[in-house]
């Protein structure tokens, strides 16, 4: 797991505020006040913010929204699929708030290489709250700055084609389509066995042809 202490531990508060910036941003346009940033090599190269109410569309999280502005960058670079998905795995990703279980799974399957969030998403948390997408455990980071960022959490995601956990009863369905050159569609189902109370998933991965 990366070091957080130290000179990387400043850079790491910095580009926490710039994800609280696009938070701020959604706020100012009604929306849950959640944004990120995506950094390369130090530099940031994407942000989003929570679009949900501007869109209509219950998948347009910050996080979707830093991606697709990152894919069509990617894009105009005539990349190929290949190429693209290596680019990922030195992606990191700033966030305000513990992604979602949607989310989560959406970075992983991207091979996003870290994953830093300023706050726990005690309802809907794919890094540990809730279920737990990644493979390595948790790190928090440590500040003297009292800011929403002073116990960041930083969380190493697998790269996983795609996974899936069967379960029994289906409670709750996400569907997030991408339809760029590299398009792909998740199908995320989370499930509910009824004789453990275990909470599961079913993840569908399609490549579009």
């Amino acid at each position: 797991m990366a070091s957080v202490n130290g000179k990387d531990s400043s850079a790491t508060l910095a580009f926490m505020e710039l994800a609280i910036q696009q938070a701020k941003l959604a706020m100012e346009s009604l929306e849950v006040p959640v944004g990120c940033v995506i950094v390369e090599d130090g530099k940031v190269v994407a942000s989003g913010r929570n679009r949900t109410t501007e869109t209509r569309n219950a998948t347009r999280h910050a996080e979707m929204e830093a991606i697709d502005v990152l894919l069509e960058q990617l894009q105009k670079l005539g990349l190929s699929e290949a190429e693209v998905a290596e680019k990922f795995s030195g992606f990191d990703f700033y966030v305000t708030c513990e992604p979602c279980i949607m989310c989560a799974m959406a970075l992983s399957i991207l091979g996003i290489r870290e994953v830093y969030y300023g706050c726990a998403n005690d309802k809907f948390g794919g890094c540990g709250s809730i279920l737990s997408i990644h493979s390595s455990g948790s790190e928090h980071l440590s500040s003297s700055k009292a800011s929403p960022t002073s116990s960041a959490i930083l969380v190493k995601l697998p790269h996983l084609n795609y996974f899936t956990e069967l379960g029994c009863h289906v409670i709750c369905s996400f569907i997030y389509v991408h339809s760029l050159n590299c398009g792909l569609v998740f199908y995320l189902l989370i499930t509910l066995d009824p004789f453990t109370n275990q909470l599961s998933m079913v993840l569908i991965q399609d490549n579009k042809k």
